[in-house]
């Protein structure tokens, strides 16, 4: 699932306020009672965290934090007893003159913002402006801000995947004030000290590695000495190199593989927008996969499921078939993002029959 986090005001959960706090606007129940003995005994759980975000939120606050660990707490549960993990996410960076900005401004620099070089999604590469960190001062502080972060993640999910993890060895820098991403430089990130830190007084931190875009040699020692699963998409797989690591064939064991991110367009509007050369190499690797006669989203689906990677991840949208007008993010598109919304019974018992099939078939049931 995305971040969990309250969204800014265009919607996107990549820039919250907090990188601790609940969004109230995921309650079902959002004026439910809550009782002094409950708001007191959150602020002694919570004690790292929710005195930043009550300044920040204001009055009520930490009732809202208390409903919605209760509601989510009840969605655990309903799902633990039925097999089922939850799988999160984790930004990289904090939100410009957001709570933890403001709480902890020792941690942050102020003459460089994020960003990433041009890549893929933009030319211009994307400008984010969020707050860079300070990697001095946090070591000093044994990475104790990050390790109460990656502490409250495992409260709430049983793993998460670290979004833009390459910034853990190096970081696109961008001049405070810049009016283009392409003004920035690589700056050496914190190594593996971070996770090392949250397990050595966590324990296992079940991770994911975003590493899309442009990944060095660097970036792949740090995952395999974390022992951390990457990501394969299969949006990117038909370039017609033999050797893309996005093909289902090049796919790793320890792997998460997807049709396609929140970054992505859904399958089907994908799909629509290959040229003949694509589509060509597309329609002979699901050929070879024995995947007939299905519409692109759901042999995408299938594609997906018979990988070799480990875990595999279908957005809603592609389990519903739906076109662009469903797609959740365009990289650098400043607004018109994060509006779609999973409505109630569009999850029919009909689309649940199908993917146990087609789960089934790939041998990805749990076994009895």
């Amino acid at each position: 699932m995305l971040p969990l986090g309250p969204p800014d005001e265009d919607g996107s959960p990549y820039a919250s306020p907090s990188a601790f706090a609940g969004w109230p606007g995921l309650l079902a129940r959002p004026r439910a009672r809550v009782s002094r003995a409950e708001v007191d005994d959150f602020r002694e759980r919570h004690a790292a965290w929710i005195g930043d975000w009550e300044r920040f939120a204001g009055e009520g606050a930490v009732e809202d934090q208390v409903r919605f660990a209760r509601e989510w707490g009840e969605l655990r549960e309903h799902a633990t007893a039925r097999g089922v993990l939850l799988m999160g996410d984790v930004p990289f960076y904090v939100a410009p003159r957001g709570a933890d900005a403001r709480a902890h401004p020792e941690l942050f620099r102020d003459d460089l913002v994020a960003g990433v070089p041009p890549d893929a999604f933009s030319d211009d590469g994307q400008l984010w402006g969020n707050p860079t960190y300070d990697w001095a001062a946090v070591r000093a502080t044994g990475y104790r801000w990050w390790v109460d972060r990656f502490r409250r993640t495992l409260e709430l999910v049983d793993a998460a995947r670290i979004d833009h993890f390459r910034a853990f060895t190096a970081w696109w820098g961008v001049p405070t004030g810049a009016r283009s991403a392409t003004a920035g430089r690589w700056r050496r990130g914190p190594g593996p000290a971070v996770v090392e830190a949250a397990r050595a007084e966590l324990g296992d931190v079940p991770l994911v590695a975003e590493d899309l875009g442009e990944i060095t040699p660097a970036v792949r020692r740090l995952m395999t000495g974390l022992d951390l699963p990457g990501m394969r998409v299969l949006h990117f797989a038909f370039s017609g190199r033999a050797d893309n690591p996005y093909l289902p064939a090049n796919h790793p064991e320890h792997a998460v593989v997807y049709t396609g991110t929140h970054d992505n367009d859904t399958t089907a509007g994908w799909w629509a927008s290959l040229d003949e050369r694509e589509r060509a190499q597309a329609a002979r690797v699901l050929e070879e996969a024995g995947i007939r006669d299905d519409a692109p989203a759901r042999a995408l689906v299938r594609l997906a499921l018979a990988s070799a990677a480990r875990t595999a991840l279908v957005p809603a949208q592609d389990l519903l078939g739906l076109g662009s007008e469903a797609r959740m993010n365009t990289p650098g598109r400043r607004s018109g993002n994060w509006g779609w919304r999973l409505r109630r019974g569009q999850l029919t018992a009909e689309l649940a029959a199908w993917l146990r099939e087609r789960t089934a078939e790939a041998g990805r049931l749990p076994q009895d």
